[in-house]
């Protein structure tokens, strides 16, 4: 896939890059496949803002996408690989020998027409789908589940990789694309082969106009405030932060501040991302 550059003609279009979805293959969703997506606003049910920024953007539908995997031993052919508005991948659609179709992540290099298959007993090739026992130690793989039967949760953004470092017992050691490196059970599934659409970070959205299509609502600075809306505002002109460090508008420490609240999980975890990877 290439990145396509558009002709500056106005502010916004000077920087602005976009797709040129050379591997789309199929412009309209498989319909069987589609749900209606609620639209909230970032509101709970009693019509509070719990996420902020949201709100508007196109109209979307969400594509039920197959985490699992669980048809075990029965080929598929890719039919159509089709852009999801939802998410930074692309997805396959898969034609099963028995009649089914289903959605999975498109990985790198698979194209309409390849045959893949999920089991303990598939090939490596990218898109077949196998326990972590059966791949062997170097492999790349993506869609990585961290329960087994529960679906992937792992590696499904595009151009996402880990690699597949060695196995002792239940548990296999798995790098992460962030450089973080972890225990997964080795009858976990996980799907071979690297997650497409590589250029997505070469993406330049050049408007602000790209990002209300997406939902997202303008951002305002803290220090841009009054004291009475965020700890970072007032003063005369451009003043520094004047705390400690930097807080939330609820003052709560933020930028840096370590967020990781799931301490049951320490336990498998090898070694902690990298800085650089961040």
């Amino acid at each position: 896939m290439a990145v396509k550059k558009y002709k500056p003609v106005t502010p916004g279009t000077r920087g602005m890059t976009g797709y040129t979805f050379e591997e789309i293959t199929k412009s309209t969703p498989e319909r069987s496949l589609l749900v209606t997506r609620p639209r909230h606003g970032g509101r709970n049910v009693h019509g509070r803002v719990t996420v902020r920024h949201r709100g508007g953007g196109a109209r979307r539908f969400i594509r039920l996408v197959d985490f699992k995997r669980d048809k075990h031993g029965i080929p598929a052919k890719v039919a159509a690989v089709e852009y999801d508005p939802n998410r930074t991948a692309r997805l396959a659609l898969l034609f099963y020998v028995d009649g089914e179709k289903r959605y999975i992540i498109a990985p790198l290099e698979l194209k309409v027409g390849d045959t893949i298959v999920s089991g303990p007993n598939a090939e490596i090739r990218p898109g077949n789908a196998l326990p972590i026992s059966n791949i062997p130690v170097g492999t790349l793989i993506h869609n990585i589940e961290m329960k087994a039967g529960k679906g992937a949760q792992l590696v499904r953004s595009a151009g996402g990789a880990a690699q597949l470092l060695a196995k002792e017992g239940d548990f296999a050691q798995v790098r992460m694309p962030s450089g973080e490196v972890r225990l997964i059970h080795q009858v976990c599934y996980a799907t071979i082969g690297q997650v497409g659409n590589l250029d997505h970070g070469n993406i330049k959205l050049g408007k602000a106009g790209r990002k209300r299509h997406m939902g997202i609502r303008p951002t305002v600075r803290g220090s841009a405030m009054s004291p009475r809306d965020h700890p970072h505002g007032g003063g005369e002109g451009r003043q520094p932060i004047g705390l400690a460090g930097p807080k939330s508008p609820w003052g709560k420490p933020t930028l840096g501040k370590k967020t990781r609240r799931n301490k049951q999980t320490d336990q498998y975890i090898v070694r902690r991302r990298s800085k650089t990877s961040r």
